[in-house]
């Protein structure tokens, strides 16, 4: 027989079933506050501009583009690279500062788990 065990007493099956069903509530509790967050952050929009304001891009949060604005002193037909090269600048600070809305606000939530890789 093992340290600790008596004679016709069999370990209990069920000894560590209430804290496991408590780990899942609170799993399933945190399941749904990540979920309300997300839609929270969904519903959010940062906006960004290059060239002087010449081109703002407005991204929400599920980091597509909703809104783009040219100015129309920027639109020259000998110098469309230019135009294409504030845009994409627009639309990758848009995108970036909305990543970085995301991960803060998921931060908050998983912060204290212990849990790698639950950000964003």
């Amino acid at each position: 027989m093992g340290k600790g065990m008596r004679a016709g007493k069999k370990p209990s099956a069920t000894k560590g079933m209430g804290s496991m069903q408590k780990q899942m509530a609170q799993m399933q509790a945190m399941q749904r506050k990540m979920e309300e967050l997300q839609e929270e952050i969904n519903e959010k929009e940062v906006t960004a501009t290059s060239g002087g304001g010449a081109v703002a891009v407005t991204v929400n949060g599920k980091k597509q583009i909703v809104r783009m604005e040219v100015k129309e002193e920027v639109v020259d037909p000998e110098d469309i690279e230019m135009l294409q090269d504030l845009i994409i600048t627009a639309v990758n600070e848009a995108l970036r500062q909305m990543e970085e809305i995301s991960n803060a606000e998921m931060g908050k939530l998983t912060a204290g788990l212990g849990l790698p890789g639950m950000i964003g």
